[in-house]
């Protein structure tokens, strides 16, 4: 498993969200966003911590918080079937696929969430169509609860599998 060392969302990340912003990066979330929506999604990012509401992360590889940005990854409050929850999500760059990087990065955000200790439950919903993203989120520790329609991004709905970890059991 690759060792990866999660750094909060800066400003200077806006690079890093534009290479996540390939129509090859964006193919299982309704494809690229324009300048403007980067920008937006960027400012959201950076002043998420301030909102109490979740964080945002840079992945990076190895122990040294200046090793090479592999991608992102991070955690937000939602509403669920009526209930208070987190959500996750995260992309890693093609150059680091393949790796355990978003593995890694996974299981080091669940321990970010459980020291908030706000929320039950933190989900995933990777598309039904992405078997990468989902076997990440079964050997982060997550459980298959079931396939679902899910509204991403504002306007359109896709499948996905809704996979769900318990924040109070020992992991």
């Amino acid at each position: 498993m690759q060792d990866v060392t999660l750094e909060p969302w800066a400003e200077g990340d806006l690079g890093l969200l534009r290479l996540i912003n390939s129509p090859e990066m964006t193919e299982h979330l309704g494809g690229p966003e324009t300048e403007q929506q980067l920008a937006d999604r960027h400012r959201r990012y950076v002043e998420l911590p301030g909102t109490g509401r979740g964080r945002m992360f840079t992945v990076r590889l190895g122990t040294d918080p200046d090793g090479p940005a592999a991608g992102s990854i991070g955690f937000w409050e939602t509403v669920w079937r009526g209930e208070k929850v987190y959500e996750t999500g995260w992309s890693v760059l093609p150059g680091f696929q393949g790796r355990g990087v978003a593995v890694a990065a996974a299981r080091a955000v669940i321990g970010a969430v459980r020291a908030e200790e706000r929320h039950r439950e933190l989900h995933a919903f990777p598309s039904v169509g992405n078997p990468a993203s989902n076997a990440i989120c079964r050997r982060a520790g997550f459980t298959l609860l079931d396939e679902c329609g899910f509204e991403y991004p504002k306007g359109t709905f896709m499948r996905c599998n809704d996979w769900c970890l318990d924040l109070t059991a020992q992991g």
